[in-house]
């Protein structure tokens, strides 16, 4: 077994022990004897949030038996334009997401240092947006698929309880988008209208109505920008809609609506260290050469139900379905006749269907819950390649119709055993198949054709001590499983159609945590751990096209600090992740590189930090400082090079004038306030070195939203 050396064991240990107890000292010196504050403007104030990602049933955050966070969103109450999905998470720990200013590869996201593989989409996350997933049955979901403009509550789940949301649940983000006005209720309308460096636009719009019979909400929003780099502008737009009713029986609807138009993203590529240190907004030829870029359209149609069968049942039930079509073309003109071409055109067809039964009931007088259901989900993808020439589609060099879907069922149970403690079980079974219909066969490409199919059984296990009404300390241990994507199996080295071998990666996770909450301040802690075997990691990047392989051993620890307080007129956030990832064996890539035992895995820092403060002076003004800080980053397996470490800050500013029908609030924010040189990403095991994709210096983006 691989051991860190003794030095850093011993720190690992002492962090263990001394930051807990500092902390706990320091709650208890500014203890209040409530749990909620009473603000500026004389309104009350919780500070804990409530969850359902961690039980499948709302429950206050404190009491969660993991490590989860809940992040309120409100437009009209942010400190800052809401631009992108780091905007609203950088206060949590565990959980790195890495805007790329590349809107061709979409943004980064790990949590745990699962789904860090990713050269583009995302990886070992599940996404959720309305219960519904955004997540595909293969395992790959798309983060902009979120609009940030609508949501109201975003919800991360991190640790082994993630692993009963099936296939790639290294972590889950759910997103709840706002709910309409109360039934009968009056309504509103917003505007929003944003620019900043780099010619960026944003503007949207929405309106909430309701009737006694139903309410509805509806968001439509824009967004350009020419790039940072060049060659590197973008445009989408995007539509939400939700409409819920509830009859008189007690069944709730809720029908959710979602486009996304991105019909344009240049695609600037990475850059080698010599470029990416002299000149940062510079582009490669290629990309010109070949007119690198994306396009997509999506659209998604969900329903939910939910409905009281008496005091002790509820059933929960949910459809859904989408279309999804992508244009891409690559840094290469794939011409050569065993070649998938450098064109790539992929039209996806999917779809599910969930149910789930909870109960609820006492014995000897203490909750007990259980929760089980099944789930269904399946895509039918028809991917083609064609030759690039200088951006245009020539011949065909691939045809084939893909499939992938999961038949899960799972159950979970929580029960209070005695005042002090609660126990948590869950299993689920899942049942994972793709399959690929190759249709394009030639003598220099034969039939690719195949089917695959996956089976795991995730089981986990939970205890919460309930120490105190200020302490909780909790601990889990599960196992859990992350097949490759279809779009991870489209490439082989050294030859045509997919890769086929490829197998899930099946992770063993566990974690031991501790919750404070004294007054004004809350104080979470958490120590986790994680070995996979089988692991996913990038072969090669070539030109955009990524080849993937399985390893053998990878393991995962480290420790998690947030620590959030509100003083009056002042409030604070501390925010640390402690995670060193290691492959556990040495071993010979598919190309005859070696890796050595106790490289760290590409793609995450050691070290992460967010702190920062809000100051709110008075009811209209409020203002802002951020620091967020990172250690250097590995860019391959073989480590042969890193992304240095940096640190930065951002400031932020908002003032509201209010009417007595109307408000009207000014944002702006200054990111990368002293010009910073660093990465925003790296392109992990990118096969012409071309690693980084560096981040913006000094920029400004300001905002308006009007409500009335």
């Amino acid at each position: 077994m691989m051991r860190p050396p003794k030095h850093q064991s011993c720190r690992l240990a002492l962090a263990w022990i001394v930051i807990p107890c500092a902390g706990m000292a320091a709650l208890h010196a500014c203890a209040q004897e409530s749990d909620t504050l009473i603000a500026s403007d004389g309104s009350i104030v919780q500070l804990e949030g409530i969850v359902v990602s961690a039980g499948r049933s709302e429950q206050r955050q404190f009491d969660a038996p993991a490590s989860v966070n809940a992040v309120q969103l409100n437009s009209m109450g942010a400190i800052s334009p809401l631009v992108g999905l780091p905007d609203a998470l950088r206060e949590i720990p565990g959980i790195q997401i890495r805007d790329r200013q590349n809107y061709a590869q979409d943004l980064q996201m790990s949590i745990r240092g699962f789904g860090a593989r990713s050269t583009f989409g995302i990886r070992g996350v599940r996404i959720l947006i309305d219960g519904i997933p955004a997540t595909m049955p293969d395992g790959q979901g798309q983060a902009s698929s979120i609009n940030l403009s609508a949501a109201q509550r975003i919800e991360v789940l991190r640790g082994p309880l993630a692993q009963l949301y099936g296939n790639a649940a290294g972590g889950v983000v759910q997103v709840f988008t706002r709910d309409p006005p109360s039934f009968g209720a009056p309504g509103g309308f917003y505007a929003t209208v944003g620019a900043g460096h780099d010619n960026q636009r944003q503007l949207g719009f929405g309106l909430d109505t309701a009737t006694s019979a139903w309410g509805l909400t509806s968001d439509v929003s824009a967004y350009t920008s020419d790039g940072y780099r060049e060659h590197s502008a973008v445009e989408r737009r995007q539509l939400h809609a939700k409409l819920v009713s509830e009859a008189e029986s007690g069944l709730k609807a809720t029908a959710v609506f979602d486009s996304f138009d991105q019909p344009r993203a240049e695609d600037p590529l990475g850059l080698e260290r010599a470029d990416f240190e002299r000149r940062p907004r510079y582009s490669i030829p290629l990309s010109r050469e070949f007119n690198t870029r994306k396009s997509v359209q999506q659209n998604q149609a969900g329903l939910s139900l939910e409905q009281d069968l008496s005091a002790q049942n509820s059933l929960t039930a949910r459809i859904y379905a989408g279309q999804r079509q992508l244009d891409q073309t690559l840094a290469f003109a794939g011409s050569a006749p065993t070649s998938s071409g450098g064109a790539i055109e992929l039209d996806r067809d999917y779809g599910g269907a969930g149910l789930s039964w909870t109960h609820k009931t006492r014995i000897n007088g203490l909750p007990l819950q259980w929760t089980a259901g099944i789930e269904a989900d399946t895509l039918f993808e028809t991917r083609r390649g064609f030759v690039n020439e200088g951006g245009s589609k020539g011949e065909l060099r691939r045809y084939e119709r893909d499939r992938a879907g999961n038949f899960d069922l799972f159950g979970q149970t929580q029960w209070a055993w005695h005042p002090q403690w609660s126990a948590t079980a869950g299993l689920r079974f899942s049942r994972v198949r793709f399959s690929v219909d190759d249709r394009y066969i030639t003598e220099s490409s034969p039939d690719d054709s195949g089917t695959v199919r996956f089976r795991n059984t995730s089981p986990v296990a939970g205890l919460v001590w309930h120490a105190s009404d200020a302490v909780n300390f909790y601990g889990n241990i599960g196992r859990g499983f992350e097949t490759p994507t279809l779009a991870e199996s489209a490439y082989r080295l050294g030859g045509t159609g997919p890769n086929l071998d490829l197998q899930p990666a099946v992770s063993l996770q566990h974690e031991l945590g501790m919750k404070v909450r004294e007054g004004r301040h809350a104080l979470d802690i958490a120590y986790f751990g994680a070995q996979t075997r089988d692991e996913i990691v990038p072969l090669a990047v070539e030109n955009g096209r990524s080849i993937y392989q399985n390893v053998d051993d990878l393991r995962r620890r480290g420790i998690e600090i947030s620590l959030r307080s509100d003083w009056n007129a002042m409030r604070s956030h501390f925010s640390y992740t402690l995670l060193d990832a290691r492959f556990g064996q040495a071993f010979q890539n598919a190309r005859g590189e070696r890796i050595d035992n106790g490289n760290r895995l590409p793609g995450v820092p050691m070290h992460s930090l967010s702190t920062g403060i809000e100051y709110n002076p008075f009811d209209a003004l409020t203002a802002g400082l951020e620091l967020l800080a990172e250690s250097k980053t590995y860019v391959d397996d073989r480590n042969s090079d890193a992304a240095p470490g940096y640190l930065i800050m951002n400031a932020s500013a908002a003032y509201v004038i209010k009417t007595t029908q109307s408000k009207l609030r000014l944002t702006a924010r200054i990111d990368n306030l002293f010009d910073k040189s660093y990465a925003a990403s790296v392109i992990v095991n990118e096969g012409n070195g071309r690693f980084f994709e560096p981040a913006p210096g000094r920029r400004l983006f300001v905002g308006l939203r009007t409500e009335f």
